[in-house]
Order: C-alpha cells, then sequence, then structure tokens
C-alpha cells in the first residue's frame, strides 16, 4: 500500500487537492487491498483551514506530527501558495521530502516548494499564468512553459488546477498500469492523454506596452491589419527605423522578434475566431494572416500541439 499525503495550508486551492485524491481514490476501486493507496492531509495549522473559495478542511494532522516517510508527497496551489511563504511549513518540506520517495506540487503550489529550496537543479512547470513569475523567482530550476505536468526524477510538478488530474493518472499508470489508470479516467470523465500542452490555453502574444514609441506604433498596426504581409523592412519602414537597428529595439523592448511577434498574434487571432465564430477555416485562416489553412495548420501545431480542427473542438 503506497502513501499519499497532501499538506494543506490557508488560502489552499480546492480543487488542487481534491482533483488529485479523487484519482487516488477511484484507483482504488480497482485495486488489490495490499496495493490501494492510503490517503491522508496534513495542516499547517490545528484545526479547519479554509480554501481560497471559502470551504473549511479538517486536515488528518498537523506538520508537527506528520513524521511518515510518505510515498508521494504533494503541494497544492492557490492564493496562500504565491502570495506567502509560510516559514514553518518551509521547514517541515525540508525534512519530509527527505524521506518522502517521490514529491511534486499541483499548480502554483510550486512556490511554496521553490521557497523550500527544493525546485533547484530540477525541470517543473506551473500555471501559464505563473511560469515568469517561477522563472524570474527560482533561476536556477528549468520551468517548461507549456508542458501539462512534468517529472524529473523524484520530483512531479503540474500545470494550472486540472493539471492535477493529468499528474495523478500519470502516477497511478506507473504505479499500476496505463488499463488501471483509463478506468479512473472514464470515472471521471476525462482523457487519459489531453491534446496539445498549456500553450493552447495562454495567449502567445504579451500586451502591447500602453506608453507610445515607434516600436508600440508598429505592434498596433501590425495587430490591426493582420490580414496584410509583413516583412522587416516593411516594419522598419512604419517605424522609420533601418531594418536591423528596428529588428534589434524591437526585441529588446518586446523580448521577442518583429516575426516572432507577428506570428503569435496570428494564431491569437486565429483562436479567438475559432472559439467565438463558426467561419469555416478558410475564411479564418485568410482574416489572421496565414494565407492557407495548410500554413495556419502547421504553426497550430507546432506552437499549440494540435490543428485548428481540435482546437475549435476543445474551446466548443
Amino acid at each position: 500500500m503506497k502513501t499519499v499525503a497532501m499538506v494543506l495550508f490557508p488560502d489552499f486551492l480546492l480543487l488542487d487537492m481534491a482533483g488529485p485524491m479523487e484519482v487516488f481514490s477511484i484507483a482504488n476501486r480497482y485495486l488489490a487491498p495490499t496495493e490501494r493507496y492510503e490517503l491522508s492531509t496534513i495542516g499547517t495549522e490545528h484545526g479547519a483551514l479554509r480554501a481560497s473559495n471559502g470551504v473549511s478542511v479538517h486536515p488528518d494532522v498537523h506538520i508537527d506530527q506528520a513524521d511518515q516517510a510518505y510515498d508521494l508527497l504533494l503541494v497544492p496551489g492557490g492564493p496562500g501558495a504565491y502570495s506567502e511563504k509560510h516559514p514553518p511549513l518551509l521547514d517541515w518540506l525540508q525534512s519530509a521530502v527527505s524521506r518522502a520517495g517521490c514529491y511534486g506540487s499541483i499548480c502554483t503550489g510550486a512556490f511554496v516548494l521553490g521557497h523550500a529550496g527544493l525546485l533547484d537543479g530540477y525541470r517543473v512547470t506551473t500555471h501559464w499564468h505563473y511560469t515568469e513569475r517561477l522563472i524570474k523567482a527560482f533561476p536556477k530550476a528549468t520551468v517548461e512553459t507549456d508542458k501539462i505536468y512534468v517529472q524529473d526524477r523524484n520530483l512531479i510538478t503540474s500545470g494550472g488546477v486540472t493539471a492535477g488530474i493529468d499528474l495523478a493518472l500519470s502516477v497511478v499508470a506507473e504505479d499500476h498500469g496505463k488499463k488501471v489508470a483509463q478506468d479512473v479516467a472514464k470515472v471521471l470523465l476525462v482523457v487519459m492523454k489531453r491534446q496539445g500542452s498549456q500553450a493552447q490555453f495562454s495567449p502567445l502574444m504579451a500586451a502591447v506596452a500602453p506608453h507610445e514609441t515607434p516600436v508600440t506604433r508598429v505592434q498596433n498596426y501590425m495587430l490591426e491589419h493582420l490580414d496584410e504581409a509583413f516583412s522587416i523592412e516593411r516594419m522598419a519602414g512604419l517605424a522609420t527605423m533601418s531594418p536591423r537597428h528596428f529588428a534589434r529595439v524591437f526585441a529588446r523592448e518586446v523580448k521577442m522578434t518583429p516575426m516572432e511577434f507577428l506570428q503569435s498574434a496570428r494564431i491569437d487571432c486565429a483562436r479567438n475566431l475559432l472559439e467565438t465564430t463558426d467561419l469555416p477555416l478558410k475564411t479564418v485562416a485568410f482574416k489572421s494572416g496565414f494565407g492557407s489553412v495548410r500554413h495556419m495548420r502547421f504553426l497550430f501545431s507546432e506552437k499549440l500541439g494540435l490543428t485548428p480542427t481540435l482546437y475549435r473542438e476543445q474551446s466548443s
């Protein structure tokens, strides 16, 4: 029997806890008694802890009493994970992880592990909205910005919220085989392996800076005329700069090349049209500036990991 523990703190995200724990609980229906998961919750405070949605949960044990060597130790995300540091929890985690067979985080729970010094030297991920923040906070970790979940040696981290279910299913598959994990996925009405990555949920293009500069003028012009053809020379002309100087200034200000910005803007435009309209793919491709469905399909597959048709189906 494997032991799985979830560490709870004030303002944790309830679904980050409930999703993975439900996966292990349902898996127990298909396992022999000696193979089942033993689930428990550990609290940073005595008594009930209030989740970010207002629901209170009474952990099984306080961290001062949790000295067991857990097979899997997980930390959920939520406002309490990325807004607070919880010093007693960080100290306890450092000791508990040394005894655990495997440890990990759901969503922004990665910040708790990071503050405990447990991400350094590992490949990790978190919710797409917080990847840049995680990169800046913990430069010794390698952050995978578009993965649903990442396993690196004895550390497993997941993307946002429901990605914790994907993480738990992967653990069940590794422990007991793909068939058991598939049975659990069917009960939960989720797919065993998602199409695409976190990139399909996050905008590829960063917002244009509010202050006006030659670069932002070009950016705004491109966004209003995505169906037109653009070259570095044309963009530079709009900014009244030489092509080389424009490319250098653009990359410095926007953190991507002009052509990367244009491509990302076109993909985001196409995504919006696929989500909000029933326009034919040919029209979507034209309005977004791809020129052809084939080109749009290639870039969608390359950047998002799925075709425009699958993207529309998953968004509807």
